[in-house]
């Protein structure tokens, strides 16, 4: 697909309101570079609050329209099943524009697509499972039933380390509802978002069900938060905002579901398979540069193991290749800006001046690391060893390809560092030991828990976090819950005068 443009004035028209393409009206646009090669990708049309506004105008006149939350719920499963078919045939093409916006791999692309694909499937066949329930009442004159409603308007906000792949956690369930939805996604990654509206528009989905704005969160995504039209206000991000979103959304009493990130601890107990968890707790660490919101950043090993294990990890961080999207021997991709390096840099000297000692990495890299990475935004993968409960390193989230090494004695100890953290949205455990893994498991408070493994999800399993991490949960059966408001109906089929009030004349 081509982004629309207006032939006129030739100004982006990437705003996507009540089934049309638009231009910003105040005209301004946004360019869209890519972090691995600092290359032009595309330009974009840059919302104003007016704008989103307007979304909001439309999203809300077509739901109460019914043009979608009145069809029944196996069509419009049966539309996210086309969804998904479409998705399919047009892989290639959103995989190659989510590398274009994010710098990560080709075949990372190609994953993430895979997954947004499976997530429509998923709630394809789920939208009609869940009919309602009848509730006993104890009288037979009673006739008393759960239903479940779409909860109306919804504003999703979405990341820019997973574009569509976070934003399909969003709009799949809203759609099995039968909610209107605005998606604002990241400012800097937008791509396939704009591919996704000409998905649903081709296939036949109602104007004004699916709109989308291209801004900024401080701009165009503040109304999503604030307007009293929005019944429920669904964002993905960093823990900052997330509170402003939350205290925003307090105001008119919306919905809310919050995913803001993690400190995530990855455990390994001195019986673990060696080679299996060093592998794994480079994936945990490092897959897309760090830039995942589970990724396993606290490296907690059993003490008698800690030495070897931490020397065997450095090795292999060593060998890490950096590269951009098509360079077939590159192993991990860039930062997803200049700013962003800057921070990741920021917090690793912060964790050397607290007392981390960097074992490896600790810089951006360079021409001499690697051909062409001087031109996009890449950091050397970093471990810092001997790190302090407390400090800098192992209570902020670094988001970028770090890790941290503490170590632990007993078993308590191993549960009482991983769980010292104001976060909770995931965590490994890594042991032979049945018994030992399971009561772990048990303990952790984090909403993932893997035994054994790092990073895989199932669009079938909820997936959310305890304590700062956020509320309410994205995917499972209660993913569609979110976007769903229980309503009791009770009918009295034998209708009599109750008496509680004298008949006085």
């Amino acid at each position: 697909m081509t982004i629309p443009t207006n032939t006129e004035h030739s100004e982006p028209r990437t705003l996507f309101i009540g089934g049309g393409w638009q231009s910003a009206s105040s005209g301004a646009i946004r360019k869209i570079i890519s972090p691995a090669d600092g290359r032009l990708t595309s330009t974009v049309s840059e919302a104003s609050a007016d704008d989103t506004v307007r979304a909001i105008s439309a999203a809300r006149a077509s739901f109460d329209a019914g043009v979608w939350s009145a069809v029944p719920a196996k069509d419009r499963g049966d539309f996210l099943l086309r969804v998904a078919r479409r998705l399919q045939e047009r892989r290639e093409e959103f995989a190659r524009m989510e590398s274009a916006d994010t710098g990560k791999r080709i075949i990372e692309s190609r994953l993430d697509m895979n997954d947004v694909i499976s997530c429509f499937t998923y709630y394809g066949h789920l939208a009609d499972q869940n009919p309602g329930r009848i509730v006993d009442a104890g009288d037979g004159t009673i006739n008393s039933r759960i239903v479940y409603e779409p909860t109306g308007v919804c504003g999703l906000i979405t990341p820019w380390n997973y574009p569509l792949l976070q934003a399909s956690w969003k709009m799949a369930p809203a759609l099995a509802a039968g909610c209107s939805f605005i998606l604002k996604p990241a400012e800097l990654t937008p791509s396939t978002s704009i591919l996704m509206m000409d998905v649903f528009d081709e296939l036949g989905l109602p104007p004004g069900v699916a709109n989308l704005i291209t801004g900024t969160g401080t701009e165009s995504g503040a109304p999503l938060s604030l307007h009293p039209d929005i019944d429920l206000i669904s964002f993905t991000g960093g823990l900052v905002t997330g509170r402003i979103i939350a205290a925003n959304a307090a105001q008119t009493v919306k919905k809310v579901t919050l995913e803001l990130g993690g400190k995530n601890p990855n455990v390994i107990f001195a019986d673990a398979d060696f080679y299996a968890a060093v592998d794994n707790a480079l994936n945990g660490a490092f897959v897309h540069a760090g830039q995942v919101c589970s990724a396993g950043a606290r490296l907690i090993v059993h003490e008698s193991i800690a030495e070897e294990f931490v020397d065997e990890l450095v090795r292999r961080a060593e060998g890490i290749r950096l590269g951009g999207p098509y360079d077939e021997d590159a192993e991990i991709g860039p930062l997803i800006s200049a700013d962003h390096l800057a921070k990741v840099d920021a917090y690793v000297k912060q964790g050397i001046a607290e007392g981390a000692r960097l074992r490896t990495g600790g810089r951006a890299a360079t021409e001499e690391d690697g051909t062409g990475l001087s031109n996009g935004h890449f950091y050397l993968p970093t471990v810092l060893d001997r790190v302090e409960r407390g400090t800098t390193a192992v209570v902020k989230e670094a988001f970028g390809p770090t890790v941290t090494v503490e170590t632990f004695a007993t078993e308590d100890e191993a549960v009482e560092i991983a769980n010292d953290t104001i976060y909770g949205l995931a965590g490994a455990v890594w042991t032979k030991d049945a018994g030992t893994a399971q009561r772990v498991a048990g303990r952790l408070r984090h909403g993932t828990i893997w035994i054994n493994d790092f990073h895989p999800y199932l669009p079938q399993a909820e997936w959310g976090g305890f304590g700062q991490s956020g509320v309410g949960r994205e995917l499972g059966t209660t993913g569609l819950a979110e976007y769903q408001e229980a309503k009791h109906i009770y009918q009295n089929t034998e209708p009599s005068v109750t008496g509680w009030f004298a008949n006085r004349t």
